[in-house]
């Protein structure tokens, strides 16, 4: 799959996650397979670039892959000038965030806020276009309500104005992620443009992945929350869809040694008191499935020390 002049390993895209995708997740989701990876959505505001939050999520140390940065705002100038400024910072493709459907977001009339202004989103995209040299790209949903699915008319928008790739969650910022994805309104989009088409939302496995592909014809496929506590989804499903065969689940042992190193690498980021709070959340994701009771979480989140943290849980593996 070609974003510009890049050319990725496969056509499967972290999402970006607020909260989530910072780089330790990043790194880790690329390792197991993906071909891209998003960074957290950073605000268009310049007035909370110098805070830790947002220094954080600007940090791309050491980072191997295509360095694709997610922008979140609703003034045209200020979406120019921060895409800009993280160009200058690394970022190799510069995304538009009109998907995100958080009230917090959509109450500035950004995020996926924006599906209900196209003038305003052709103006964020010229603007965005015209301050960089690197490739843009777009994430939207499929329209701001069941009533109003306008994603069509929003990708054409796009298309015209210089958006290199389009991503397209399959739900409208009205469902939240609520209920199940709706993929025709992505079929749809991509058979109205020639730019590459991203699907997105409810791509939980690998036989999903493929039925996804096979009925929207997108170009490519973008997992979130599946990736949570799971990031070898990506290598599952890239093994699927070039093999037809279901690779094994990873061995206990495996999996210790993936979230240790992600945890580890989490205390790292964000220090000895952020970092082993930030991990809690993790660490519910990946055992998940073992925790039933959470039980074990319980007495996890409790913990304040980092290396109390990773001593714990090479406890619990040993002992299941």
């Amino acid at each position: 799959m070609q974003i510009g002049p890049y050319t990725l390993d496969n056509n499967l895209i972290v999402a970006p996650m607020a909260g989530v995708t910072d780089r330790p997740f990043r790194q880790l989701c690329r390792r197991m397979g993906a071909g891209l990876a998003v960074s957290e959505m950073l605000s268009s505001n310049p007035k909370v670039w110098k805070t830790d939050k947002s220094m954080n999520r600007m940090d791309h140390m050491g980072e191997t892959g295509i360095r694709a940065v997610q922008i979140a705002g609703a003034d045209p100038e200020l979406m120019a000038e921060a895409a800009a400024f993280n160009e200058k910072n690394g970022a190799q493709i510069i995304d538009i965030n009109m998907g995100c459907p958080a009230k917090k977001v959509n109450k500035k009339m950004a995020g996926s806020a924006l599906m209900q202004y196209p003038e305003l989103v052709e103006q964020i995209v010229k603007a965005v276009v015209k301050a960089v040299k690197v490739p843009v790209t777009l994430k939207t949903r499929t329209g701001w309500n069941p009533d109003n699915r306008n994603g069509v008319e929003i990708a054409k928008i796009a298309e015209r104005n210089g958006i290199q790739s389009l991503a397209i969650h399959g739900r409208t910022r009205a469902c939240m992620y609520k209920g199940e994805a709706e993929y025709n309104t992505i079929k749809e989009i991509k058979e109205n443009v020639q730019i590459p088409v991203i699907a997105n939302g409810d791509i939980n496995s690998p036989q999903q992945a493929k039925r996804v592909l096979e009925f929207t014809n997108a170009d490519g496929l973008m997992i979130g929350r599946a990736a949570q506590g799971r990031p070898w989804i990506f290598r599952e499903v890239d093994h699927y869809l070039r093999t037809g065969h279901i690779l094994a689940p990873p061995e206990k042992e495996e999996v210790r040694s993936i979230m240790l190193e992600h945890v580890g690498n989490l205390h790292q980021l964000y220090g000895d008191v952020m970092g082993p709070r930030i991990a809690r959340k993790h660490v519910g994701w990946y055992l998940e499935d073992q925790d039933t009771d959470k039980s074990f979480r319980r007495r996890f989140n409790a913990i304040e020390s980092h290396r109390e943290q990773l001593d714990v849980l090479n406890a619990y593996f040993e002992q299941i």
